[in-house]
Formats: C-alpha cells, sequence, structure tokens
C-alpha cells in the first residue's frame, strides 16, 4: 500500500532487496528501483519519497516494520546523521560480500568479456581507526538534533563533517571512529579552545569567519601533523591556537597552518607556513620510508595499501628485466615499491607537487631505477614518449573514479605490454575500460581488497594478459 503526499509516494512495507550505490540499499515499487539510506537487505520499512525520477525513487525509512537479521548495533553515536560510516548497522562479513557482489555484478552488467572467477574479497585488519588522514571543517551552520531544532540554541557553531547533501551544514563531532588517538583530543581541543577564545567559526554562506578546517594526518610510527586552515592572517589568533594545541599534545611533530581566502576548500594549491617541527611526516611500508608533506596524497589506510600493492606486484609477475609504466602514479608510492623488481618503473601523474614527492621518495630511498614525469596523460603518453622511455612490458595503471580517458587506453593498446594491471576504485568504470580493451587483453585475475570498511567503497585489482 501507499499514499501520496506532495505528490511524492509514502510507500508501505517495503523490503530491501540488496545494497546500493552511495551506501544506499535497494527496493522495488511499482517496476521502480527505491534507493534508501541507513536500511539493510532483509528489512522491511515504510520509506517517505523524497526524490522522484523516472527509473527510481530516492527516500528515507520513517519506520522499521520488520529488522533484517543482517542487522547489527551501530557504535557510534552519529550513525544515521553522519554519512561518514553508512554500513555501521551491517554485519562486517555482510559488508564484505555485497562489496565482492558489487564488483561482481558490475564486470557482470557493464563488462563485454569473459572472466574467471574473482579471489574473494581481502578484508581490513582493522574495521576501526583505520584512516591516517581526516578533514574536519568549522562552521557557524552547527547541524541541529530535532529537539533543538523546536527550541533557541544558542551555540551553532561545528567543527566535525559535513552532512551528506548540505553545502553548509556541518555536524559538531564528539567521537569519531575512523582516525585512532590522538585525533579526537586534538579535534575537541581545537573546537573548545577557539569557542573559549571567541574565534569566529567559517560562515560558507557569507564566506567570511576565521576558522575553517583542521586537517590531522598520523603515521604508524607516531608522528602527527595538524594543519589549522584559516580565511585570513591573524598573527596572534594563529600563534595562540597552535601554541595551545603544542602545549597539550607533545607527540605532534608537525604544526602547520594555511591561508584560505578562496570560496571553496581546496588546500592543492595553498603554501603551508611551518608553524613548529618539520613541514613533513613520515610512513614506512616493507623498509621504504615515505615523506608526506601537507599536500601530498598517501592512501588513507595503510594497512590495506600493502596489501593492494602485494596484490599488484603479485599479478606484475616481475622478474627484474620488465620496463614498468605507472600511470596515475601520485606519489609514486606504487612506483616505489615495485622498483627493486624491475629494470625501470616510468611514473606519470598531472600534479607536478606529486611528482616532486615521489622523486623525493625515491631518493630517500636510494633508488635511482624509477623516472617521473608530470603532465596531461592523455597528451604525455605518446608514441614518442614510449620511444625515448623505452615500451613498457608491464603497465601499472590506477585512475580515478572516473576511470581511464579513452585516448589513454588507446596508447595503452598501441605500447601493447605483455600485462596490465588495472587497480580501481569503481568497478563500473573498471568494466568499461576492460570492454575496450578485450579484443587484445584478456582477464585473468580479478582480487577485490577493502580499504574502507563500513562504507560501499571497494578497490579492486584486475590482471589483464595480452592475447
Amino acid at each position: 500500500m501507499s499514499r501520496r503526499k506532495n505528490n511524492l509516494p509514502f510507500i508501505e512495507n517495503l523490503e530491501i532487496i540488496d545494497a546500493g550505490s552511495e551506501g544506499k540499499a535497494v527496493g522495488r515499487y511499482n517496476d521502480r528501483v527505491v534507493f534508501v539510506p541507513f536500511v539493510v537487505p532483509g528489512d522491511v520499512v515504510d520509506v517517505q519519497v523524497y526524490k522522484k525520477k523516472k527509473t527510481y525513487y530516492q527516500g528515507k525509512a520513517v519506520r522499521i516494520k520488520k529488522k533484517s537479521g543482517l542487522r547489527v548495533e551501530p557504535f557510534c553515536k552519529h550513525f544515521g546523521t553522519c554519512g561518514g560510516c553508512k554500513w555501521q548497522n551491517l554485519d562486517y562479513r555482510d559488508q564484505l560480500r555485497f562489496k565482492q557482489k558489487q564488483v561482481e555484478d558490475n564486470f557482470k552488467r557493464i563488462g563485454k568479456f569473459e572472466m574467471p572467477a574473482l579471489n574473494s574479497i581481502i578484508p581490513s585488519k582493522h574495521t576501526r581507526y583505520y584512516r591516517n588522514k581526516m578533514e574536519f571543517t568549522f562552521s557557524n551552520h552547527r547541524w541541529l538534533t530535532e529537539e533543538e531544532k523546536n527550541g533557541q540554541p544558542k551555540d551553532m557553531n561545528a567543527l566535525g563533517l559535513f552532512i551528506p547533501g548540505f553545502y553548509d551544514r556541518v555536524l559538531d563531532l564528539e567521537e569519531c571512529y575512523l582516525q585512532g588517538h590522538p585525533s579526537n583530543a586534538i579535534r575537541l581541543e581545537a573546537r573548545n579552545y577557539a569557542k573559549e577564545n571567541a574565534l569566529s567559526f567559517y560562515d560558507v554562506r557569507e564566506w567570511q569567519g576565521f576558522l575553517r578546517n583542521l586537517v590531522i594526518r598520523t603515521a604508524s610510527n607516531g608522528e602527527v601533523m595538524v594543519i589549522l586552515v584559516v580565511n585570513y592572517y591573524d598573527e596572534a589568533s594563529i600563534t595562540g591556537m597552535l601554541n595551545h594545541l603544542a602545549g597539550k599534545f607533545p607527540e605532534i611533530t608537525s604544526l602547520l597552518y594555511m591561508i584560505n581566502n578562496k570560496k571553496n576548500d581546496d588546500l592543492s594549491d595553498l603554501e603551508a607556513h611551518t608553524f613548529k617541527g618539520n613541514p613533513y611526516i613520515f610512513e614506512e611500508m616493507e623498509g621504504l620510508k615515505f615523506k608526506i608533506g601537507p599536500l601530498s596524497f598517501f592512501q588513507t589506510n595503510l594497512e590495506q595499501a600493502h596489501e593492494l600493492y602485494k596484490v599488484a606486484r603479485d599479478f606484475a609477475g616481475l622478474t627484474g628485466d620488465e620496463v614498468v609504466y605507472d600511470l596515475y602514479t601520485g606519489t609514486g608510492t606504487i612506483a616505489n615499491y615495485l622498483a627493486s623488481q624491475a629494470e625501470k618503473v616510468v611514473g606519470i601523474e598531472y600534479i607536478e607537487p606529486a611528482i616532486e614527492d615521489a622523486r623525493e621518495n625515491s631518493s630517500i630511498n636510494g633508488i635511482d631505477n624509477t623516472r617521473f614525469y608530470a603532465g596531461d596523460i592523455v597528451k604525455l603518453l605518446s608514441p614518442e614518449f614510449t620511444a625515448k622511455k623505452g615500451k613498457p612490458n608491464v603497465v601499472i595503471t590506477d585512475p580515478p573514479r572516473a576511470g581511464m580517458h579513452k585516448n589513454v587506453i588507446k596508447q595503452i593498446l598501441a605500447m601493447a605490454p605483455q600485462r596490465v594491471v588495472y587497480v580501481s576504485c569503481n568497478p563500473a568504470t573498471q568494466a568499461r575500460d576492460i570492454t575496450l580493451m578485450n579484443e587484445d587483453y584478456a582477464v585473468k585475475r580479478i582480487q577485490p581488497v577493502d580499504m574502507f570498511p563500513h562504507t560501499q567503497h571497494v578497490e579492486n585489482v584486475t590482471l589483464l594478459e595480452r592475447r
């Protein structure tokens, strides 16, 4: 049964049949897919639709009629409001099952190629406190609870994460289970100091206010980087806040600040000013040291990144004589990781600072058989480039969620490496790209890896071999 409200259906007794994209579960009603967040397969729920399209609805569960046997109790008090861990109410073993199914479904639905059975997904060793980087937002538009909406809350300041679907509402986090000690303590201390000293929290609607972001990076060796991002330079306020944090947390080894007076939160083009300690921290993997600056890209789940890289190394099948191209190399982590087992590794990335980090990481580790180049891969990866740098025997590609540009795929086909190891954070675009390579390459191995527990995200590594 259903009844309409403002021309949008109210769906009663909707059975949730699958886990869907963006962390939303899936039901079906009148031949349309219904996407509902914060429920799990097997639930039977009443749903108020808030968005209606030709082929699907989006709705909110207003009542659970029958609880699924797959349900578990969420461990975070912010679950259901914060959008960071939408699968906390689903048992971790079932999370892994649905992630593996996500890869398989995308490959079968989108991919036009034969494929072997998937290897079992590699689970994360830790399902809490697994991230080494978090970026929090200062806001004077705090998200209000239902009780608070009926009153007149005096304090509207928050330091936390954006509410999904809102550009201007921030959840004031009390505890976050994504990043380990001392992340929570540093965030709470920064928030409390700002309130006690009447520092203004940023107003994204008016583009004014002093405090904008707090970035915390941690390393497995105990090093901690904290970056305070402010809207304008105020020496007394910056010095006061950072001296306070340094005094409270002597474990902070890198304390920096940035000035961001733009109308967006992108930090990639900003200068980082070192206030105390080093302008970097170090991370280690299999004896390799990686220098991480304030703008460096580094996998946020180190232990699982190691698992991912081991899979990529295994799939590459290196003997020491190969020329390897590492496309979308970032800061060269995979390239440097593989270098000892190859003749030469060529890394390509469009972000110049990332390439500078990659070169420095090679130097720190005494690696002399890597070469890194910055530029648009579509333009840089040309026959002339290959002729000068050497034809690759193996290509590693780890593109962004959008996948590879068609011209990059054409260049890979023209280079004709024996093996292509495709690392992806989006199995749908990965399946699309592999289809374009199917005439020349066969899929030999598929390995999903869980990098982000309690979310729908899954990494997948696929080995392609030349026919």
